[in-house]
């Protein structure tokens, strides 16, 4: 069984995440200590007990789903798992990069609470509210969503953001080019062409001031190689340089997540099991969608802390 780790990004956020764990391990409270205290505020309060709005909010949401997914990984340790005999790679989707790389030990706990808030507000204020626009296109192949987005992109920026699999993916960009970009790719035959509900174009060039942002937070952080390689999002294939690392980050605001093509991946290179490590199922589901030869597992509560230690020690 070859294994590898996958953590969570934005939309898996929910009031009351990491609570249970809090409650029964003690390594999970410290790490939502040791966030609090690098952020200067108690994101575990609104973390566990809402509200909802304010935990939405991409400054929050970004390194509160990551402390939840060190959270899982720092318990799982106490345990007695070794990422490095145990794991053979780790990818996360969107913010969950940076957990992956946190779980991997390129960056400290506290380094990767400050990048991801210093990640959300810059993505947030790259773009003034209404501007932009992303939705998710249903049931066309990847070489039609290139061409709905190519062909809208003479009113407006307008490109892929996330090749989630499964028939499933999601473009950004500006309002207008987006909106006919969805309607072309109903014409061309999706099943559904969906605007969606977020506050900002993510992973589009729209997002350009927000990369900046993040070389400059990128080039003062202390960073290691990872422990075991790193599926990067924008290339789908295994990195183990942390100055790399940092360059593909800032490529990634802009750029697109491949998280298709990063479980395809996976499924060429021996992989049979991947773990979701984080708040939500939305890894695991994209997985047996993605790939039906490989097992999906969650891991975000004490009980599948438990089951889960039970087959990594085995």
């Amino acid at each position: 069984m070859t294994i590898a780790f996958t953590f969570p990004g934005q939309g898996s956020q929910a009031v009351g995440m990491g609570k249970d764990l809090a409650e029964n391990f003690a390594e999970a409270r410290a790490v939502f200590e040791e966030v609090d205290e690098a952020l200067g505020e108690k994101l575990s309060d609104v973390m566990f007990n809402g509200p909802e709005d304010t935990l939405t909010l991409t400054a929050n949401a970004q390194p509160a789903l990551m402390a939840v997914s060190i959270a899982v990984i720092r318990v799982l340790e106490a345990k007695g798992l070794d990422l490095k005999s145990k794991v053979a790679y780790v990818a996360g989707h969107s913010l969950g990069e940076y957990s992956a790389l946190c779980a991997a030990g390129t960056f400290s706990l506290a380094d990767t609470a400050r990048l991801l808030r210093i990640r959300g507000n810059a993505m947030q204020a790259a773009v003034p509210v209404g501007v932009g626009a992303m939705a998710a296109i249903i049931g066309l192949e990847h070489a039609d969503v290139i061409a709905v987005c190519e062909e809208a992109s003479v009113i407006g920026a307008c490109q892929i953001a996330n090749d989630n699999g499964g028939g499933q993916i999601v473009i950004s960009g500006e309002k207008a080019a987006v909106e006919k970009a969805a309607a072309l790719a109903t014409d061309k035959g999706a099943k559904r062409a969906i605007l969606l509900p977020v506050s900002a174009p993510f992973h589009s060039m729209l997002m350009a001031p927000a990369a900046d942002a993040m070389r400059e937070a990128l080039a003062k952080v202390a960073k290691s190689d990872p422990v075991v390689p790193v599926i990067a999002n924008v290339r789908a294939a295994p990195v183990t340089g942390a100055d790399e690392i940092a360059s593909l980050l800032v490529e990634q605001v802009t750029g697109q997540v491949r998280w298709r093509e990063t479980v395809e991946w996976f499924a060429g290179n021996g992989v049979t099991t991947l773990y979701e490590l984080g708040s939500g199922k939305v890894l695991t589901g994209l997985a047996r969608r993605i790939d039906k030869t490989i097992n999906g597992i969650s891991v975000n509560g004490p009980a599948d802390i438990d089951a889960a230690v039970a087959a990594l020690m085995a």
